[in-house]
């Protein structure tokens, strides 16, 4: 009886026999681990392959030449699809449709996606009201236009000495900003900088993603 072993691929399985000395490689969608590099057709130059066919039904080890002759008279390709198996599992399938369906949904996987964009502010641990006032009114903004915003406190000479300083300063920045974003990455020390990263409030980010939809 054969029980799968371990996943080596999106949709590729490797199974075991009761022996563990045979192992069979399958795919079991066509949005397997194939890319515009896999060998197809007459490209495949080895001696047999693990043929799967077109809905994905397991044929078997053939000849290289049967599964070519099998391709043929199903108007299909035959595509290898996990090259690292021996002997290499190929896939009889329409190659041409699957690169543009496959071109079609990536089209429309970077349309929707969401472009992060990571603003930065720094400050200084002693920092005087009026600059204090502007820096927030900048993480304001940008946090008000669905950006996370990385907060970096530098530390100079002594400065380094009290940490405390720019944790509190931190703490007092993201309470200022709280109805705006909230801290996603505590603050945390980075050689003479501490570190923090807020980020806007999921309704900001998804009015930012639909504000840039509407703009395409």
């Amino acid at each position: 009886m054969w029980a799968p072993r371990a996943e080596i691929g999106r949709g590729v399985y490797v199974f075991y026999g009761a022996s563990r000395k045979a192992a069979v490689v399958t795919t079991l969608d066509q949005g397997g681990p194939i890319s515009s590099e896999s060998r197809i057709n007459e490209r495949i130059r080895v001696p047999e392959v693990r043929l799967v066919g077109p809905n994905g039904e397991q044929v078997g080890i053939v000849r290289i030449e049967d599964a070519l002759r099998l391709a043929q008279e199903a108007d299909l390709d035959l595509v290898e699809v996990a090259p690292q198996a021996r002997p290499p599992v190929c896939r009889l399938m329409d190659y041409g449709k699957f690169k543009y369906e496959s071109a079609q949904k990536a089209r429309e996987s970077r349309r929707n996606q969401q472009l992060t964009v990571i603003k930065e502010q720094k400050l200084r641990p002693k920092i005087d009201p009026h600059d204090y006032e502007t820096k927030k009114g900048h993480v304001s903004r940008f946090l008000d236009q669905g950006h996370k915003v990385k907060v970096t406190i530098m530390f100079r000479g002594r400065e380094q000495s009290r940490p405390e300083l720019g944790y509190r300063l931190l703490q007092r920045l993201a309470e200022d900003v709280a109805e705006l974003g909230f801290v996603e990455s505590n603050p945390k020390q980075d050689g003479r900088n501490m570190i923090m990263v807020l980020a806007p409030h999921k309704k900001k980010a998804k009015a930012k993603a639909g504000k840039g939809q509407a703009e395409r």
